[in-house]
């Protein structure tokens, strides 16, 4: 019975314990939108593709007494779609800080109790008179033009249908105050210091934006409720921002009118950072910011700034500033890495923000492009990590000693790399996050880990590592959503949008795909659609196309569903041949041999056929059909079983494995073996293994040597959440509570 088991095994190395539903290894067909001359079934754009454009004018005050916003814009609206439109729609984010805003009614977050936190409080008690407040809109010979304002959205009558090719100039009038940030939350803000009596401000959405209209959605209608961020139409801006005559300020594009601005001194220290590639050059010093907090000058200054082919604008604003440079060199472009920081964030931001926003743009333009704008900021705001074209706020501050954590220099870094890195995922590659966070999010903080690894070896990264997920995925079903669900309707928010998607993309260039097919193929979505608004079709399917690789199993399981990865090794059951199995296979065959003489039907046949045709005419004999005797057969059977030696295959150990699909989700079977001699094997089998059955497969693993012991996931490269029922021979695991009380008991 072995050697027939041993050769039936041989005879087919995998076996299917049941052949069950295929859903997870359905392609995603359907679920994908139709590919058509816009977009393309290898998700590029298609020969037709097209996208709108909103240039903007724009001249705002800034009211450093009273925190408040006082503007004026004129934007040109470009049609390059195929439709006539008679309505354009308008952003006008800053109504979610009105007193009826929907964001305070649908809240449900907040709890009273212990650990309500004073912001919470505040934003509870929804006493601060916040949204735009709009003065006037006109046509640009002043005709005042029709206007409806929805919640955080507002739409403009025009006043004839505007066609393909055609443009329409408007003017908008509006104020606003400015929000507390560290009291009422927000992206943009202001922040006061009590110590010296000044503002830091951080200021964005604070100017009516155009909505997007594409070929996907039409009209964006999503409105602002918090959660899911912007959307947003590329254009050119010239902006005029009036501040307090001591202020430095910091904004996305390029400073027009810098000699009017700046000191002499401060004017050469600038013209020297622009050739300096390795240290940070101090333009305005800690030493200028504190005398500016004490006098506090009343005049005010105009700074005007430019910026081409940009999808959103944002400026800092503050006396408390200290300002450092460097020059980024990439392929003969020079580029403006800056930083502004109050002293409170010194001597961290000092000796870090510059470099961190320098080795962003240089290790991101490695996976992606080069980084096509002229500067880079980085602005030190606390309790906060922001982005938006050319410039970012991010947190980290230092006791009031100088001294600063571990934890706070690391976080710090890391934001500066996350936040700088949004320039390429969503500013350059210019996807929905009011629909889609994960999208800019996840790729962005995908980017974020492999800049991390290049800044420090065993850098401290939170997301990216298979591990790290482990306990998100491994939570109550209930807690948790795919990836693919809408920004305002996340549950679990980081884990979901950040830190989900960048761990399946590291699986998918560590494990799946590896390192240079991956590389390539996000580097060609990359630049397949910078400057460009994509979709989560147009990814999935570019990186299957310039891989090569059908990955629609993965994206349903990682992006699609919600089932953690949970392989179990379930079984090992081992065979082994040796010299008695030749003999065994020849007396069963004699047995066989004698069984086929008694069969029924040749017995009846005996009798009652006299001849057969053959045996009338013998010219049909040939080689195929001269009767052989019986014993002839098994004579020749034993010489051979006598002359020849064992084969490889009867030589060979055999493993029979039984995995077990318990999270739900199939990934790569990824085992380490380690035979009796010391050395070890790293296995891989592709996921499509589970295509057939998606919770129990069989497979045969033959093998020279006697494997010793056995690891799934032996390198933590697939997110698996038990890692209990991933060893053979089983592993026993310790009891903590157990362990505890063997510690305790000791002397």
């Amino acid at each position: 019975m072995m050697a027939k088991l041993l050769f039936s095994i041989l005879l087919g190395c995998l076996f299917i314990t049941t052949i069950v539903g295929q859903g997870k290894f359905e392609q995603l067909g359907s679920t994908l939108p139709t590919p058509n001359s816009y977009r393309t079934a290898s998700g590029a754009p298609g020969h037709e593709y097209w996208q709108q454009r909103a240039d903007y004018n724009i001249k705002v005050s800034l009211d450093d007494s009273n925190q408040s916003i006082t503007g004026s814009e004129t934007i040109t609206y470009f049609n390059n779609s195929p439709d006539v439109l008679t309505y354009l729609w308008l952003q006008l984010d800053q109504n979610r800080r009105a007193k009826d805003s929907d964001s305070y009614k649908v809240s449900t977050s907040t709890t009273v109790g212990n650990e309500m936190t004073e912001v919470q409080a505040e934003a509870m008690l929804n006493d601060f008179d916040g949204g735009h407040k709009i003065s006037s809109i006109t046509d640009i010979t002043g005709k005042a033009l029709k206007y409806t304002i929805q919640k955080t959205m507002m739409r403009v009558e025009l006043p004839a249908p505007l066609a393909k090719g055609q443009s329409f100039s408007f003017a908008i009038k509006w104020s606003y105050n400015i929000n507390d940030r560290l009291k009422i939350g927000g992206r943009s803000g202001y922040e006061y210091f009590p110590k010296d009596d000044n503002y830091l401000y951080t200021i964005a959405q604070f100017f009516p934006r155009m909505c997007v209209y594409d070929d996907v959605s039409g009209w964006q209608n999503k409105q602002f409720l918090g959660a899911g961020e912007f959307t947003l139409t590329f254009g050119n801006y010239l902006v005029e921002i009036t501040v307090p005559e001591d202020h430095l300020v910091a904004a996305t594009g390029e400073l027009q009118n810098m000699p009017q601005l700046l000191t002499k001194n401060q004017l050469a220290k600038y013209n020297k950072a622009k050739a300096e590639t390795i240290q940070p050059i101090i333009i305005a010093t800690e030493e200028e910011a504190r005398e500016r907090e004490k006098t506090k000058l009343k005049g005010t200054k105009t700074w005007k700034f430019k910026a081409d082919n940009v999808r959103d604008f944002a400026f800092a604003s503050s006396r408390k500033f200290i300002w450092d440079a460097m020059a980024v060199v990439q392929n003969g472009k020079t580029i403006m890495a800056m930083s502004m920081y109050p002293k409170e964030g010194n001597p961290l931001w000092e000796k870090y923000s510059t470099k961190a926003v320098a080795h962003t743009l240089n290790t991101y333009s490695q996976y992606t492009f080069d980084y096509p704008y002229p500067v880079a900021w980085s602005i030190n705001a606390d309790k906060i990590g922001m982005e938006y074209p050319m410039i970012c706020f991010n947190f980290g501050r230092c006791e009031e000693d100088g001294t600063y954590t571990e934890r706070i220099k690391y976080g710090m870094i890391s934001v500066i790399i996350h936040e700088v890195g949004h320039n390429y995922f969503p500013m350059i590659v210019n996807s929905d996050e009011r629909q889609w966070t994960w999208m800019d999010e996840g790729l962005n903080s995908y980017l974020q880990f492999l800049s991390e690894s290049l800044w420090q070896r065993d850098y401290p990264s939170r997301r990216g590592p298979a591990e790290n997920i482990v306990s998100y995925m491994s939570g109550e079903q209930s807690g948790l959503t795919p990836i693919m669900t809408n920004s305002e309707n996340i549950k679990q928010f980081g884990n979901n949008a950040y830190g989900k998607p960048a761990t399946a993309l590291n699986i998918l260039r560590e494990t799946i795909l590896g390192r240079e097919l991956f590389d390539y193929a996000f580097k060609e979505y990359s630049n397949r659609w910078k400057f460009k608004n994509p979709t989560p079709a147009d990814f999935f399917r570019t990186i299957e196309d310039a891989s090569s690789v059908d990955l629609d199993w993965f994206w349903k399981g990682w992006f699609y569903g919600t089932d953690p990865v949970d392989l179990s090794l379930e079984e090992v059951k081992v065979f082994k041949s040796n010299p008695s199995d030749s003999k065994a296979l020849l007396e069963m065959k004699q047995a066989e041999m004698a069984e086929a003489e008694n069969y029924v039907y040749k017995e009846k046949n005996k009798k009652e056929i006299k001849q057969t045709y053959v045996e009338k005419d013998t010219t049909l004999l040939d080689m195929y059909n001269k009767q052989i005797p019986n014993a002839a057969l098994i004579e020749k059977a034993k010489q051979s079983s006598t002359s020849v030696a064992p084969s490889k295959a009867e030589q060979m150990n055999y493993y029979q494995m039984t995995f077990k699909n318990v999270g739900g989700l199939p990934m790569p079977i990824i085992m380490n073996f380690e035979y009796t001699d010391g050395t070890t094997e790293k296995v891989v089998i592709p996921a499509e293994i589970w295509r057939f059955d998606d919770k129990t497969v069989t497979k045969v693993f033959p093998r020279e040597k006697e494997i010793k012991n056995v690891v799934l996931d032996p390198n933590y490269e697939t997110a698996d959440i038990d890692r209990t029922n991933n060893h053979y021979p089983k592993k026993e695991e310790v009891n903590r509570f157990q362990l505890f009380k063997e510690r305790d008991s000791r002397p």
